[in-house]
């Protein structure tokens, strides 16, 4: 089969306007530079990439590669052409080609980090999902529209997409969201690929501050999970609660704002995601402080109950509170302030199934919740390490609640008895790969950073609520 076009032959297939899709492999400086109407760009870096890639195209297309000179694109095309598809390439490339070129200020890729700052800059943009329905179901992008990618191949889809605004294509690993820039540019429709799908998003992490008389509380929290964790700052030293990845954000953050991380603690083993701490002391030299009631194989001081943790002028105080896990702990400063780990949310309470032993657990989380928890004043200030979808921060941007409001969660005004029962009666799903995340954070399995992004895929379930 000949696969070789001319400039002629390609300017034919433009003016008929066939089924053809157009992959302009060139850097994507020098496609913003300039190139053939109509042309997508498409950078694979890996063969697995590729592959993954040209199963997501429709097989009855025909695709038509272009490069500088013709020498990479005649190597693509030959390749796809082996795995059936009808793909040809542009012979001697752009060097031959003679007609117009188009200019796009368009990158034609985004990184979770950027596309966070446009949405918080309420930037014009169009989530467009192209995952199957069943997957957008399970967690997405607030705001989303979801048009699974088989779908943008028929021009009935477009209807559906508005010409005025920035798109942004979105699937779980990048791979069908950079298919889904082909199958738009092919209609004239400029779009940007969400780098590393949903998978990346779920690592982007917002640092939102309150600040209160003389202590600092910078709330981190983790985009596309809805994970929570505080940095605490208080005469240039700072202490970190249950970090997520990456680690470098929390010295980031403390470094912008004038505090040295010097201590760092997990308030229990999580499940939903993987710990920070270990690695966030390794870079910044602090202290790692874990529950010494939870079994942990990592080099650590132990904390037990009533114990205290000082930082700059201030202290923590560590009171016991099982009920999610049997050795959690949760952090009280100057008994106005109250970071509860995963036993009490804005919308819920803690789970207590996670460990197989949900009667016991929940009728320890109701002694957590009512004979520790709601003891404190009614406007103490309660921050959770997550949150769950839909739930919105105080008009400051920070997630919290306050012992008064925590007081009206209709599965807090039941006796004992009705409440485990109630409790241990409602079925969520698990989190995702919950005991393999268990098992890296006790320290038994490792982790290499690389895997956590698919490890942590999927939304938190660490709560229940009515």
């Amino acid at each position: 089969m000949d696969i070789e076009l001319t400039a002629e032959e390609l300017s034919k297939i433009l003016q008929n306007k066939d089924n053809t899709l157009i992959l302009d492999i060139r850097p994507k400086e020098s496609y913003m530079f300039g190139h053939i109407s109509g042309a997508a760009n498409a950078i694979c870096n890996s063969m697995q990439q590729k592959q993954i890639i040209m199963s997501k195209i429709p097989p009855s297309m025909k695709i038509i590669l272009i490069d500088d000179d013709g020498s990479e694109s005649k190597q693509n095309a030959t390749m796809m052409a082996r795995f059936g598809f009808d793909a040809h390439y542009l012979k001697d490339g752009m060097s031959s080609w003679q007609g117009e070129l188009v200019k796009s200020g368009h990158d034609t890729s985004i990184s979770g980090d950027k596309l966070w700052n446009s949405i918080k800059g309420n930037d014009d943009v169009f989530l467009l999902d192209v995952r199957e329905p069943q997957e957008f179901a399970d967690f997405r992008i607030p705001g989303a529209v979801n048009i699974p990618l088989s779908q943008l191949f028929a021009n009935d889809s477009l209807s559906q997409i508005p010409k005025d605004k920035k798109i942004i294509t979105i699937c779980s690993h990048g791979n069908r969201s950079m298919v889904a820039t082909f199958a738009l540019a092919k209609n004239g429709l400029e779009s940007t690929s969400l780098i590393g799908g949903m998978s990346l998003w779920n690592q982007v992490l917002n640092c939102s501050i309150l600040k209160e008389g003389d202590i600092t509380i910078m709330q981190v929290e983790k985009i596309g999970k809805g994970c929570l964790s505080h940095i605490i700052g208080s005469n240039g030293e700072a202490i970190v609660i249950d970090p997520t990845y990456p680690p470098k954000k929390y010295v980031e953050f403390a470094n912008e704002h004038g505090f040295k991380i010097t201590k760092v603690i997990d308030t229990h083993q999580h499940a939903d995601h993987v710990s920070a701490a270990k690695e966030l002391t390794q870079i910044s030299g602090a202290k790692l402080l874990l529950s010494g009631l939870e079994e942990y194989r990592l080099e650590s001081e132990r904390i037990s109950d009533g114990d205290t943790i000082t930082f700059g002028t201030k202290t923590l105080q560590a009171i016991h509170t099982p009920g999610h896990t049997p050795g959690g702990f949760t952090f009280v400063l100057d008994e106005k302030y109250v970071f509860s780990g995963d036993i009490l949310f804005l919308e819920g309470i803690g789970r207590p199934d996670l460990r197989d032993n949900a009667e016991q657990f929940a009728a320890n989380l109701y002694d957590t919740l009512h004979n520790k928890i709601l003891k404190f004043g009614d406007e103490v200030k309660i921050f959770p390490t997550h949150h769950g979808e839909g739930v919105k921060p105080t008009k400051d941007g920070i997630f919290y609640t306050t012992v008064q409001n925590a007081k009206k969660l209709p599965l807090l005004d039941l006796n004992q008895s009705d409440f485990v029962s109630k409790v241990v009666s409602i079925t969520t799903p698990r989190p995702m790969n919950y005991s393999i995340i268990i098992k890296i954070n006790k320290g038994t399995i490792p982790i290499s950073p690389e895997q956590i992004p698919d490890l942590e895929m999927g939304p938190n379930r660490c709560s229940v609520r009515m």
